[in-house]
């Protein structure tokens, strides 16, 4: 929104209440059309008019019921328009009796969650989709990105993004994809996708991909949420509560990621004075019951150990009492469990500051520079790893390309920084 606009002006509020909820929004049409395109163009008709009758008629008392009021009667004509409404509440009729017959009563079963959202990410986690578009689908519908900051994410252009996305819509729609929670083996094995687009989201918001702000705390807050909804679902599984832990405990830093001038801190710099130390607590709750899990024999991946990563930060009273040597040690088996080119470039962060620059930067020129494309990560800690080593000309180059490849100010006025002291 414009810098000049007051935060009770219609349009930000319009702004900001389809920011808050039209995950949820979107989430109650597809339930009610069963339909997830159709449900995301009603969602979208009524921000329209909210966009075109708030500022005259005067912001409603509930604007997201409003919102939501509007959206029925879209659908209602709608359908209307696609056949008499007498014929649709026939069919709809004849549809609701067959299911009666052979349908379970699915509100009695165990598995069952009454929240559209949560039902939302299992539907565009259908495994009728590619796993790139199903984690497109949902940061677009979930998570409320645009195509462009979803494209970032992902390297790609956003038009091919954008195509991807229709497609992924019109192939749930073919497949007839219902709208409800999976149960048993179905549910297991859309567990990695799901908690892969809630990591997605969080880190979206925890260091945004383009903008002025570095981080978009709306969307740490609703993964963290959506993180604890799906342990509630599977109590049992370890990994999931290592996604929970992961997501509380990184996200209690938030508070002391910013400076008072509104500038990014880096971990280290940090004030942990100004952790939230209930939400860490929660983290560390949950990373202990998911090693009680894995103690019993189940098996664990990436957000366990991932989460055991950041709670050795977490226990750190200063960064200087941080056990790098530890952190070496996960890092080495996190790639065992889960090799890739983004988990290379950490272990390098960590053997580097572990057993010094070298064995880092070792690491790093391991690391094929094409495997992460035009991401800001590499260059970044070949960086960070060039100046501790010493090597200032080459670490200020190396921030230097690193700030030309970021879409977001905010990390680029860092990098620009730190290539500004090694010079």
């Amino acid at each position: 929104m414009p810098p000049q606009t007051r935060p009770d002006e219609p349009s930000v509020v319009v702004h900001t209440v389809w920011r808050a909820e039209s995950a949820r929004l979107i989430g109650a049409l597809t339930r009610i059309t069963r339909d997830v395109g159709l449900a995301e163009d009603l969602a979208q008709d009524a921000l329209v008019a909210a966009l075109e009758q708030w500022p005259t008629a005067g912001v409603p008392d509930n604007p997201v019921a409003w919102l939501m009021t509007t959206a029925k009667r879209r659908a209602v004509d709608h359908f209307r328009r696609a056949d008499t409404l007498r014929r649709k509440v026939a069919e709809i009729e004849h549809v609701r009796a067959g299911e009666e017959e052979t349908m379970p009563d699915i509100a009695s079963r165990l598995d069952y969650i009454e929240d559209d959202v949560l039902r939302l990410i299992f539907l565009t986690c259908h495994p009728v989709l590619t796993p790139e578009s199903r984690a497109a689908l949902t940061l677009r519908l979930v998570g409320g990105l645009t195509t462009a900051e979803i494209a970032r994410a992902f390297l790609a252009a956003e038009s091919a993004l954008g195509q991807r996305i229709s497609r992924a819509k019109k192939t749930l729609a073919e497949a007839h994809a219902q709208f409800e929670l999976p149960t048993g083996s179905e549910r297991t094995e859309r567990l990695d996708d799901v908690m892969a687009v809630i990591y997605l989201i969080f880190n979206e918001g925890y260091t945004a991909t383009s903008g002025e702000d570095w981080m978009r705390p709306d969307l740490t807050a609703e993964a963290v949420r959506l993180a604890r909804m799906l342990a509630a679902l599977t109590p049992d599984e370890p990994e999931v509560l290592g996604l929970l832990a992961l997501l509380e405990i990184q996200a209690s830093r938030t508070d002391a990621r910013l400076d008072a001038a509104g500038r990014p801190v880096l971990l280290e710099a940090q004030d942990r004075g100004r952790w939230d130390r209930s939400m860490m607590r929660q983290g560390l709750t949950a990373l202990e019951n998911a090693e009680r899990l894995a103690a019993r024999g189940k098996p664990v991946g990436r957000y366990f150990l991932q989460a055991a990563i950041a709670a050795q930060h977490a226990r750190a009273k200063r960064s200087e009492d941080t056990d790098w040597t530890r952190i070496a040690e996960l890092y080495d088996i996190l790639a065992e469990a889960a090799p890739g080119p983004v988990v290379e470039v950490n272990r390098s962060v960590a053997h580097g500051r572990a057993f010094g620059p070298a064995a880092g930067l070792a690491i790093l020129d391991a690391v094929d520079p094409r495997s992460l494309g035009r991401s800001v990560l590499l260059p970044s800690v070949r960086g960070d790893l060039l100046e501790r080593a010493g090597r200032h000309a080459e670490a200020a180059d190396a921030f230097t390309e690193a700030a030309a490849r970021t879409g977001n100010a905010g990390e680029r006025v860092v990098l620009e920084d730190r290539a500004a002291q090694n010079r």
